[in-house]
């Protein structure tokens, strides 16, 4: 599957009222706590992938996401599978290696077939995501954050854990 995101910093209670004001649909809030590992062979900052297994609740989901296909959005192939707690000793037994974790909360809501995420990520701040399944969804995207208005200017294509990593949260 294709995953096409853009990121932004905001203001989580600036951005729900706006929100309510353009019909998006509550869906669910979640803790979510993500594992993101380094391959034993193979730098993934040089080949821009990530292998991450996230925790909802009891679930564990198992996510690789390939290079960035786009220079305006986060675009990547993204393949993920519902898993057991135990793939974390599975990838540790290979020689994976926790390159770090990203804890935060997260808000879905949904707005004409667009999913839109606020997130409070721990050590970072408050985010919104708004994310699509194919290259067809990169013009609502912009149609979408043109009506919060936020500019493309301050979008973001690093992940949480990259912004991290910059932070020096985790050693490189």
């Amino acid at each position: 599957m294709l995953e096409v995101e853009i990121k932004t910093k905001i203001r989580l209670k600036e951005i729900k009222e706006k929100l309510l004001k353009l019909g998006v649909k509550f869906i669910k809030e979640e803790e979510q706590r993500d594992t993101y590992f380094s391959h034993p062979s193979r730098d993934f900052r040089k080949t821009d992938e990530a292998l991450r297994v996230r925790r909802i609740n009891d679930k564990y989901f198992l996510t690789y996401k390939g290079e960035k296909v786009d220079s305006e959005t986060k675009t990547r192939k993204e393949i993920e599978v519902e898993t057991e707690e135990g793939i974390l000793d599975i990838l540790k037994e290979l020689g994976f290696l926790i390159k770090g974790k990203v804890k935060k909360k997260r808000t879905l809501y949904i707005w004409n077939s667009l999913r839109i995420y606020l997130d409070k990520v721990e050590g970072l701040g408050e985010f919104l995501e708004v994310e699509g399944n194919s290259l067809k969804d990169k013009e609502k995207i912009f149609e979408f954050i043109k009506k919060l208005n936020i500019k493309k200017g301050s979008l973001i294509r690093k992940s949480y854990l990259e912004m991290l990593l910059e932070d020096g949260v985790y050693p490189i």
